[in-house]
């Protein structure tokens, strides 16, 4: 009997998708290519591992089996690559991660340069995108953590959390902005001007809706990365939303106001909070420079908390 490595972390990654679809997406690979690749198992095995005809592709009795033995191999894999460069001492290779477009505008690019001067010779590689995507990225074992919104994840036990400290979110605007003029500002005032906003901005979408009377909205602008939406904000009447870290920097240049809403009640200004972390897959060791990496995140956001 012949398995290969790869065709076990399809089929795990099948079981935690339940959707041939979003599976063959998390691993980087076409629909086609990936059914081939399940079926191709099958056939190794000599059983069919997922009940095709369940609404949400259950594993068949055999399929658990697979599916136990899978994980202990992949994790096994990966704990042995560690391991070995543990007892390397290694310093050089490639840390490889994920942020959230809010951690990328301030706390990971003061991390990534502490630990470029701790490990010189190491490659850093990191991507931007929304928790959705970077969760796909990480099942798949592209990148081996992330930093975003964890709340899809805080009870989950195939993650591990590690909370960093809250920050304030604020809706903001250009110096002499038309807003900057009122004694007053309510949050019905802000749909008067485009919004540039990441794809999925956090839970004070909702507040706004209730406090303006609409049932939804749509920003103007929308995309991944903090710096060039609050580009947009400094140069026109767009409003943007920016987290107190990232704020910081165009407050001191006198280019961006921070806006207050005066008819927030105290449950309400709570969802203005961030609620980032660092996810981990649970059970699955970091490199010896995730570790490290790691340990500068928690160093510099400890400093942005004080």
């Amino acid at each position: 009997m012949h398995i290969d490595l790869r065709q076990l972390r399809h089929y795990i990654a099948l079981v935690e998708h339940r959707s041939f679809v979003a599976a063959a997406t998390a691993v980087s690979l076409s629909q086609s290519a990936f059914s081939r690749s399940i079926q191709t198992l099958e056939h190794n095995v000599g059983c069919r591992l997922i009940d095709r005809g369940s609404r949400d592709l259950e594993p068949t009795h055999q399929g658990l089996l697979v599916l136990e033995h899978a994980r202990r191999l992949v994790h096994g894999v990966h704990d042995l690559t560690t391991e070995i460069s543990q007892f390397n001492g290694a310093n050089a290779g490639v840390v490889r991660f994920g942020s959230g477009p809010a951690p990328a505008g301030g706390l990971v690019p003061r991390a990534v340069a502490r630990f470029v001067g701790q490990y010189p010779a190491a490659r850093t590689c990191f991507q931007v995108d929304n928790w959705q995507a970077l969760q796909r990225k990480l099942v798949a074992e592209e990148i081996e953590f992330f930093v975003a919104d964890t709340r899809q994840f805080d009870s989950d036990p195939d993650y591990q959390v590690q909370l960093l400290q809250p920050q304030r979110w604020h809706f903001c605007c250009r110096q002499g902005h038309p807003l900057t003029q009122r004694s007053q500002v309510l949050a019905r005032d802000l749909f008067d001007y485009p919004l540039a906003t990441t794809f999925r901005p956090p839970a004070i979408r909702k507040v706004l809706s209730d406090l303006s009377g609409r049932q939804d909205f749509l920003p103007t602008v929308e995309c991944e990365h903090g710096y060039a939406l609050l580009n947009v904000v400094l140069q026109s009447d767009t409003l943007g939303i920016a987290c107190q870290g990232n704020l910081r920097p165009y407050q001191m240049e006198q280019g961006l106001v921070a806006l207050t809403l005066a008819d927030l009640t105290a449950e309400q200004d709570a969802a203005f909070y961030t609620h980032y972390g660092i996810v981990t897959r649970a059970r699955y060791r970091l490199s010896p420079l995730a570790l490290g990496l790691v340990g500068h995140l928690i160093a510099c956001d400890g400093q942005d908390a004080g």
